[in-house]
């Protein structure tokens, strides 16, 4: 008896923590979409295991960042677009909603392209399995109540491991690895640059902080739970970077060690088959069609949080059409338009993938900024702000983001000065 006394303080801790888990865990893992897994593709394929000593650096910033989106959200009860139109007003406001609703669409374009690309793997024309996928995701969203739909998005999140097994299956030079993880390199050439900016620009989407915070907001987390919800987003983020490690070693293992030349992840997971086995293709290949259906639920879902907490209109999966009609419009209104941008004859799906990244990319440093303002305001945090290891090493990516940025407009601009 007093073993089970013991044991049931235990037990509620867990309970606790398993009702807490999921806006750290889906958030992370969504940001593994099309274009990610093409960028990490195309990063393992074209530079061998050259960039994967920037992941253990993309891990930590990734937490430190979305760590500080789930305080936000915990402390304040409020989402980020809400947080910044009571606090740097309507004008703010607007120009955060423009660069959301830009990169967001591009973003969509990316996952449509994704489903298109992936079941082009199969056999499955863009012009079946795109509006397919569309009807899927709506119907999702537009019917599922909160409870439903993160359930459904944490099994998705689970599939990710097929990444991980296609790493396995390569069989790739251990060694090898664990030198590049800690030697670092870099090369003045547009194409590594690109890469470089674009893997920091697809594993720190500006999206998923309005994401996460929405909902967390949506899931009613407290103060209370804080603890729980950072433990949700060090493991999300974790497992994000060790799948993007798996992509980056399974196409370096093969297909650029073959001297091979991919351009997507569609290029990457038929390239594998005859280097490492039908297998090894197939769980690919699947990954990247879970990875687009699913991104192309969250990321069309984010932009129409953002839209509504910047105006104070009602929002949230748990409404219905009625209660909130715009926040289901934008959704559908983003939906709609990815996969039509997709329908069309686009000379390359590929260009709509990275194009979208790089935005993020160039794009982040600006919502950094004014989350770093918010964190620290004492009215909105309380003791709660940032300590001053958080900020230095958050405004160290800032300058960091910033240079990179410049670094790829020059190099774009002018790339025979860099050859």
């Amino acid at each position: 008896m007093q073993r089970w006394h013991r044991l049931r303080p235990l037990w509620t801790r867990l309970l606790v923590m398993v009702s807490v888990v999921g806006p750290g865990i889906i958030t992370a893992n969504v940001d593994n979409d099309a274009g990610g897994i093409s960028t990490y593709s195309v990063a393992g394929g074209n530079y061998g295991y050259t960039l994967l000593w920037m992941l253990p650096l993309v891990a930590l910033a990734l937490i430190i960042i979305q760590e500080m989106s789930a305080r936000l959200g915990v402390v304040s009860g409020k989402g980020l677009a809400d947080l910044i139109r009571e606090s740097m007003g309507v004008r703010i406001t607007a120009v955060i909603i423009g660069v959301i609703l830009v990169a967001n669409l591009a973003n969509t374009v990316s996952e449509f392209a994704g489903v298109a690309a992936s079941m082009e793997i199969f056999g499955v024309t863009k012009y079946i399995s795109v509006p397919i996928a569309a009807v899927l995701v709506w119907l999702l969203i537009v019917k599922g109540s909160y409870k439903v739909v993160e359930r459904i998005f944490l099994v998705a999140s689970a599939i990710y491991l097929c990444y991980i097994a296609s790493g396995i299956m390569a069989h790739p030079d251990w060694s090898q690895v664990r030198t590049a993880f800690i030697t670092p390199s870099f090369q003045l050439e547009a194409g590594y640059v690109t890469i470089f900016v674009t893997i920091i620009g697809t594993t720190i989407a500006p999206w998923m902080q309005f994401y996460q915070q929405a909902s967390i907001v949506d899931k009613g987390l407290q103060i209370a739970d804080y603890a729980y919800e950072r433990l949700d987003v060090i493991v999300g983020s974790l497992f994000a970077v060790v799948v993007a490690g798996f992509i980056v070693i399974a196409c370096a293992a093969t297909i650029y060690q073959s001297g091979m030349r991919i351009e997507s992840a569609k290029d990457a997971a038929l390239a594998l088959e005859p280097l490492a086995g039908k297998y090894a293709s197939a769980l690919f290949g699947l990954g990247l069609l879970n990875a687009s259906v699913f991104s192309a639920a969250i990321l069309p879902l984010s932009t129409a949080y953002v839209v509504c907490e910047a105006f104070g209109w009602e929002s949230g999966v748990g409404k219905d059409l009625r209660n909130a009609p715009i926040f289901f419009g934008v959704f559908t209104a983003l939906i709609v338009l990815g996969a039509l941008v997709i329908l069309l004859p686009i000379k390359s799906l590929l260009q709509a993938m990275l194009a979208s990244q790089t935005l993020n990319g160039v794009l982040l440093p600006f919502v950094l900024v004014v989350m770093l303002r918010l964190i620290n305001d004492r009215r909105i945090m309380g003791r709660h702000v940032n300590n001053r290891f958080f900020n230095i090493i958050a405004w160290g990516m800032v300058i960091i983001l910033i240079m990179l940025t410049l670094i790829l407009i020059l190099v774009t601009v002018f790339p025979h000065a860099f050859s």
